[in-house]
């Protein structure tokens, strides 16, 4: 209960009441400011402490403590017989070696070991997701675990042409797995977290945006690889491969697969999650990926007008099923089963829609005659 109040003081004012009850009345007051200022310094800095705590915790942090777990290395250990040179007169041409070791050098005789390194992410119970150029033709594959962890591991099935690759762990888990994303609704400008082990060193992250979501590998220069990238400037570098390009929620939305060096150096390429997934349950469940292909290579042209891309056949595999239905180099191709045609990219898309067990309505332009062709696809293997 409070004994004195500002009306008070004004009436003590009036009436003359002694000094002493002033002096009292005016020492209650400075008290409980004094307090209030306490107070609310006390708020303030608790509100401060709270804003410095939602600053150190930023998004990167967060998404790396839900996706960093399911992250490992891949040491991969390959072994090289020796050549065998003594089927060869001519491999020893220094008779003084000839004489002193014999038909080979000493080294030549046992065989090399070859190491490397490369990333990855578990995806799945004793599983993990990968590339296919880190594993391919390896002997040996050690899986590091972000807990300090290792296990072998072997490899259960991979596909060059999407480089793509899935490894079972050997042991028992528990196993970290990762959140996947959905990369069909990633927009350009979205941040992109990379997460891998470049240079051997563990437990790497870079930043950076999502600077095209559907980049044409033909216009890097590569047609050995039949998926489109993820562009970014996250920096990716050699051990980044296989390991996950992440979002700001920490879900898996691609695979470190590619770096561009040279001019344009400093951009990164990942496999969309959605087709890497794809891919991968494809390999779980036969072993092997069907690629259909009709035969033809492609070339993306300036249409006459100027004002669209036309897609041209550059090339017709001898005996394959585009050539058996009619398909010339210089057609040019408008439409596959309804769907309009615009870069290389369609094509290969519409044609592994179709797969290989239906036949594709492919619309052509050649010279002023639009013709209609009908082709069934044919596995990659079989062309």
């Amino acid at each position: 209960m409070s004994f004195f109040s500002f009306e008070h003081l004004k009436l003590v004012k009036k009436t003359k009441v002694f000094p002493a009850r002033l002096f009292f009345a005016l020492t209650i007051l400075f008290n409980c400011s004094a307090n209030n200022s306490i107070l609310s310094f006390s708020i303030d800095e608790k509100v401060n402490q709270t804003n410095r705590l939602i600053v150190t915790n930023s998004f990167i942090t967060t998404a790396i403590e839900i996706a960093g777990p399911s992250v490992v290395t891949i040491d991969t250990v390959r072994v090289l017989e020796r050549n065998d040179s003594s089927e060869d007169p001519t491999s020893l041409l220094d008779p003084y070696f000839e004489k002193l070791f014999g038909k080979e050098f000493p080294y030549e005789t046992e065989p090399r070991i070859e190491e490397g390194q490369g990333s990855g992410f578990i995806f799945e119970d004793g599983l993990v997701m990968t590339n296919a150029h880190v594993v391919s033709d390896s002997d040996r594959l050690i899986i590091g675990l972000a807990d300090g962890r290792k296990v072998e591991g072997k490899v259960i099935g991979l596909d060059l042409l999407t480089d793509i690759a899935v490894i079972e762990l050997e042991g028992d888990g528990p196993w970290p797995k990762a959140i996947l994303g959905d990369s069909d609704n990633i927009k350009v400008g979205d941040w992109a977290i990379a997460v891998g082990n470049p240079f051997g060193l563990e437990n790497t992250v870079t930043l950076g945006i999502i600077s095209n979501i559907k980049r044409d590998v033909s216009e890097l220069g590569l047609y050995d690889l039949k998926v489109d990238l993820i562009q970014t400037d996250a920096a990716i570098n050699p051990g980044n491969s296989g390991g996950p390009l992440i979002n700001s929620l920490g879900e898996v939305i691609g695979i470190n697969t590619l770096i561009r060096e040279g001019p344009g150096a400093g951009l990164g390429f990942a496999i969309p999650i959605n087709e890497a997934k794809e891919i991968a349950y494809e390999l779980i469940n036969n072993g092997m990926v069907i690629h259909p292909m009709i035969g033809i290579s492609l070339i993306a042209e300036i249409s006459e007008d100027m004002t669209q891309t036309e897609v041209k056949v550059g090339y017709v595999v001898p005996n394959s099923p585009a050539e058996k239905s009619g398909i010339l180099i210089n057609d040019v191709i408008l439409e596959i089963n309804q769907e309009e045609i615009y870069n290389p990219s369609d094509v290969v898309d519409a044609i592994t829609d179709n797969g290989i067990h239906s036949i594709a309505i492919i619309l052509i332009r050649r010279r002023n005659e639009f013709l209609t062709i009908k082709v069934q696809p044919i596995d990659i293997r079989d062309l």
